[in-house]
């Protein structure tokens, strides 16, 4: 959820000598940092980070969990996989709230009311996790980010619950839907690629404002666990003025292109991009580790079966092509059904449409031959 990487080797350097000596004075304070949702994709969903300051040492850092290599090799095979190593990052804190000045993104801040031995044993916890390989976890989007890491944290040395608070029915696809507001594709394509996990419940914590709500009805040892949240950086949230491409507009001109177009190089280039779309969601939900990938049911309306419809299309074979197109109408309805009703049932219908349209004129041209293959009794069609 956030962008430190470039500050990967400084850091590891900062973490071991700036901070290995120092202890914690009485007066110092450890608090939890809201950061708010901005227009590029890495920020849509916050970031949560965890500030230590002490006067008495002029000590003033920001850990944050959530980091990752660039140059990591294999970056994109091990990124796909879900095995990625992140890592905690602990930056200045003038250069921490620089980075949100300059993205225009709001910030704010709750204390923690806690004595100072708990308050040195937080402390303690982050630079041993520095120090060792601790630092580096395998990073997963709903139960391992820089939300629940630092919540986790905060549970294991103070022993508090920090229940996620109001709603916990509605299920995490529709959490996370408004957050693409204006963000079309991006939209789009986190609704297709996520399988069934992100249909249950949201009942993790994983969402910075989420941890600010707990944080703030939490009780530790009889009293308030944070202080009444401080604004420290106070942008309003700027409408994204969207784009004249990423809407679903455009997405509907590109669709009504394949779907009305009679051409069969058309339609198989529009049968082989979508199979192979398809083809990639099973590939992803059976290899990789990303448990949100797993059993995605979208792959019954982009099926992996259309690369084959899309040779037989080109190669001229009737009876393939209407068995095919049978068979890809029958999973488009089973989709249909399991889809009604979510949240991205009005986007995904479109898809379907477009690939209603193509099927049926496929049968046409090809339903005499599926025909006669199953009653060779009857006459040939001129």
């Amino acid at each position: 959820m956030h962008r430190f990487c470039s500050y990967f080797a400084a850091v590891l350097l900062l973490g071991s000598s700036a901070f290995g000596q120092k202890r914690l004075s009485d007066d110092a304070r450890i608090s939890i940092l809201t950061c708010g949702i901005g227009n590029e994709v890495y920020s849509l969903f916050g970031h949560t980070a965890i500030r230590v300051q002490d006067s008495v040492t002029a000590l003033d850092v920001v850990f944050n969990y959530g980091a990752f290599d660039f140059e990591a090799p294999n970056f994109v095979g091990r990124f796909t996989k879900g095995d990625l190593q992140y890592f905690v990052t602990a930056n200045p804190f003038n250069d921490f709230m620089y980075q949100y000045y300059y993205e225009r993104r709001s910030v704010s801040e709750q204390e923690l009311l806690i004595p100072p031995d708990a308050r040195r044993r937080i402390f303690e916890r982050l630079m041993r996790v520095m120090d060792s390989e601790e630092r580096f976890y395998t990073y997963k989007f709903i139960d391992r980010n820089c939300t629940n890491m630092a919540a986790d944290l905060l549970r294991k040395e103070l022993s508090v619950s920090l229940a996620k608070q109001g709603d916990v029915v509605s299920p995490y696809r529709e959490v996370l839907f408004p957050y693409f507001d204006r963000h079309f594709y991006e939209q789009i394509g986190t609704s297709l690629i996520f399988g069934t996990k992100v249909d249950r419940a949201a009942t993790v914590l994983f969402l910075p404002v989420e941890l600010e709500n707990a944080l703030a009805n939490q009780r530790f040892e009889g009293r308030p666990l944070s202080a009444p949240k401080r604004i420290l950086l106070d942008f309003p949230v700027a409408p994204n003025p969207g784009s004249w491409w990423n809407n679903i507009w455009t997405f509907c001109a590109i669709l009504s292109f394949f779907a009305f177009v009679p051409s069969r190089y058309v339609m198989a280039a529009y049968l082989l991009v979508a199979g192979m779309v398809g083809l990639f969601f099973c590939v992803a939900g059976w290899y990789s580790l990303h448990e949100e990938l797993a059993w995605n049911y979208n792959a019954l309306l982009l099926n992996p079966a259309f690369i084959v419809l899309a040779f037989a299309l080109l190669l001229r074979n009737r009876l393939l092509m209407g068995r095919l197109a049978l068979f890809c109408a029958a999973c488009m309805a089973i989709y249909l059904v399991i889809i009604f009703g979510k949240v991205y049932f009005w986007i995904a219908l479109t898809v379907f449409a477009t690939n209603a349209i193509i099927l049926f004129r496929i049968w046409k041209q090809s339903r005499h031959a599926v025909l006669l293959a199953a009653d060779p009794s009857l006459p040939p069609v001129e």
